[in-house]
């Protein structure tokens, strides 16, 4: 198994880990999930089935296709494994083109009023622009150091977009607690 395939093999066995098996919270707008898998995401994807019942294997190949692949957090991967652990589980928690824009946003913001790489549009897809920015940012900041950086400026997105759910629905207060502690620095 090469390193990017234990790496996602570890980061769907962690996600299911932290979202358990089968809930349905009434005040949960997705209804039924199972392993964090909604019944939309699981039926757009040939899931018929009770979600009580979803397969863990059928949970797992959701999340790698729909997760990692297609939104090519595979490809951040191979530049930051912490980058993209990251932006797998921000994606999974409120959809992978929230979690890119959140990447194109720190890094547009990170690059010196245009210095050190163009501005990118946030448009929530990974392409050769912003693989690109990233490559730069990295190699001009340092790994490790701009890693951190870019980390914390992740994490600031992802909560204050978690404080602004719950301010703009109440309901969403009763898994704000649940989000900052199980979201936020896990990867």
């Amino acid at each position: 198994m090469d390193h990017g395939e234990q790496l996602i093999a570890e980061l769907v066995d962690g996600l299911i880990e932290r979202e358990g098996g089968f809930v349905d919270h009434p005040a949960d707008r997705g209804g039924p999930t199972n392993f964090g898998i909604t019944e939309a995401v699981a039926r757009a994807h040939g899931y018929g089935g009770p979600m009580s019942l979803l397969p863990r294997g059928e949970a797992v190949t959701i999340y790698r296709r729909l997760y990692w692949s297609r939104p090519r957090f595979d490809q951040v991967a191979t530049r930051s494994s912490r980058i993209a652990s990251e932006l797998f589980d921000t994606g999974a928690n409120m959809g992978p083109g929230v979690a890119t824009t959140f990447l194109q946003r720190a890094l547009t913001a990170l690059n010196r009023n245009g210095k050190d790489y163009p501005d990118l549009m946030p448009d929530g897809r990974i392409g050769p622009v912003t693989l690109g920015a990233l490559d730069r940012f990295l190699s001009l900041r340092g790994r490790e150091r701009g890693e951190t950086v870019l980390m914390r400026a992740l994490e600031a997105l992802q909560g204050e977009r978690y404080l602004r759910l719950a301010e703009k629905r109440p309901a969403n207060e009763a898994f704000l607690y649940g989000w900052l502690a199980n979201r936020l620095g896990n990867v």
